[in-house]
């Protein structure tokens, strides 16, 4: 989705953008296409395992296949076209996949969050809070440009279109309206857990829960059967395009670790952060620090702690505000115009 984002900022200035994707399952390649973008899907090999060979990424068996053999498909299809940059977002890929399509293309772009391994690239971009270059001391050529931290997320115009709208409304904070976000697939039924906890917290009269999900997602037939016998009124709302309109106008979010993150900030939208994966503990972490969320893990307690957090809210009118402050100082939406004119220029 960063990707896509980034693809758009870049045909607004007239460049052409065509995308490679290997088809596993749940890919977006079809939602890519109707964006107006070629798109060419490699398939997944057949029987591919974890690589047995050493010095493999960490994430090496998420590719689909060896990352010699991605390689050599990818050099065919850009064959076909004169590159001037070629951008790769995949933490199973590294310098030796960069070297070897490098004559291919006029530059190599890489996103990446980890740090954890060697790239041969002209830009690299890690949009995480509290990312430093120091962090890629090593790891990339003396003369690669390091764009890291927040002010570089890749967002989408209208997050930074509705910042002041959204900030404005905060001024006097209430919370009549909860958006949960737990991501489009949310394979481990987040989402459930969160609407039971809600079940049971003491919401103000009034208050509205909406539950954003993806089409894809395997338990949405069960969120909604849960959303029509809560308390409070919860709508399921599926493949919504207005998120910055709807994150603007709630009071509070439930939301998972992740790149959304980064939407919520820019638009001030205080948040009940979960981490459902090892790799968004760092970003749980740094945002729990700046006061912009409060961070949850799924367990044994988490009812309890969610339920507590909520009534602390109730007793506190003012902490929806001071979390929505602190959470738009982390980002001001502009990433992707940032990011476009080091490309551009």
């Amino acid at each position: 989705m960063r990707c896509l984002t980034l693809a758009d900022a870049l045909r607004e200035q007239g460049a052409v953008c065509r995308f490679i994707s290997r088809a596993h399952d749940g890919n977006l390649i079809e939602l890519i296409r109707q964006r107006g973008f070629e798109t060419f899907a490699l398939p997944v090999c057949e029987g591919f395992g974890v690589p047995k060979e050493a010095g493999q990424p960490a994430h090496a068996a998420w590719l689909g296949a060896t990352w010699s053999t991605d390689a050599q498909q990818t050099r065919t299809l850009l064959g076909d076209f004169d590159i001037d940059w070629l951008i790769v977002d995949h933490y199973a890929l590294d310098a030796r996949w960069e070297r070897e399509v490098a004559n291919a293309c006029a530059r190599v772009m890489v996103i990446d969050d980890l740090a954890d391994r060697e790239h041969d690239c002209a830009v690299l971009l890690d949009q995480n809070l509290g990312r430093d270059p120091s962090d890629y001391a090593g790891l990339v050529p003396s003369e690669c440009k390091v764009l890291v931290g927040v002010k570089y997320a890749l967002l989408r115009g209208e997050f930074a279109s509705m910042r002041a709208y959204s900030l404005a409304r905060r001024r006097h904070a209430r919370l009549d309206t909860i958006l949960v976000t737990m991501g489009g697939v949310d394979k481990d039924n987040a989402t459930s857990a969160v609407l039971d906890a809600l079940a049971d917290c003491p919401l103000p009269s009034g208050c509205r829960v909406i539950v954003l999900m993806g089409p894809r997602a395997p338990w949405l037939d069960a969120v909604r059967a849960k959303a029509v016998i809560m308390p409070r009124k919860t709508e399921v709302l599926v493949n919504a395009t207005n998120v910055a309109e709807l994150m603007a106008e709630s009071d509070l979010s439930i939301g998972a670790a992740g790149s959304t993150s980064w939407e919520r900030c820019a638009v001030g939208l205080p948040t009940f952060m979960l981490t459902l994966a090892f790799n968004q503990r760092e970003v749980s972490a740094a945002l729990r620090d700046t006061g912009a969320v409060e961070a949850f893990e799924l367990g044994r307690h988490f009812k309890a702690d969610f339920i507590a957090a909520i009534s602390r809210l109730n007793g506190d009118p003012q902490r929806l505000r001071h979390m929505s402050e602190s959470s738009a100082r982390v980002c001001d939406g502009a990433g992707t115009n940032r990011v476009r004119s080091a490309l551009l220029d």
